[in-house]
């Protein structure tokens, strides 16, 4: 590549580029007789093939769900010739972001697939940042079941602000039955005193 446009890649201005190559900072960096400098392109390194699969139900009482979920990646995966080298199988709200294993996975950046089967098994909302984080560890982020339409992305979207408000709402209800609770004991122990 020309020496303006690894200047733009890296961030620097063309004088500091200039300047690096000058200097022999720049390893393999020379000069045509045009005058052209011409910068090697570097190779990026090739991460080994790690497929994870990532399997999430939000209760324990969906367990069976959770091991049929996990059937399904692993035959998606053995079916497009991938060999699975981690199942993740995780008990956690989509609502939140307090899902250990998902969190572990990302930290590792070992994965270079990472296999769901509804991008609402990854999160509610914020998934865009997650995809953003696996380009970033370059990671690719499969889900077998995407939606095909805007209508059908935006029906998901309201599904999720829903079940969102109602398990603040249910947070809030059973937090003021606990308040109500304690309020009832602390005024039976004051009358019993």
């Amino acid at each position: 590549m020309k020496l303006s446009t690894y200047a733009k890649s890296k961030g620097f201005t063309y004088r500091t580029a200039w300047n690096h190559f000058r200097s022999g900072i720049i390893p393999g960096a020379y000069q045509l007789p045009t005058g052209t400098v011409i910068v090697p392109e570097e190779k990026q390194q090739v991460k080994s093939e790690f497929v994870v699969t990532y399997s999430r139900v939000s209760s324990s009482e969906n367990k069976s769900n959770l091991e049929r979920q996990s059937k399904r990646l692993v035959c998606f995966c053995n079916a497009k010739g991938w060999k699975v080298d981690l199942e993740v199988q995780e008990i956690g709200s989509g609502l939140n972001d307090n899902r250990k294993k998902l969190l572990s996975v990302l930290e590792k950046g070992q994965a270079s697939k990472i296999v769901v089967e509804h991008k609402d098994r990854l999160a509610r909302f914020g998934v865009q940042y997650i995809v953003s984080l696996c380009k970033h560890i370059n990671c690719e982020l499969v889900i077998i079941n995407n939606t095909e339409t805007v209508k059908e992305d935006l029906v998901q979207d309201f599904v999720s602000v829903i079940t969102s408000f109602c398990a603040r709402l249910y947070g809030q209800r059973r937090n003021k039955r606990r308040t109500e609770k304690l309020i009832k004991e602390l005024e039976n122990d004051s009358k019993s005193i």
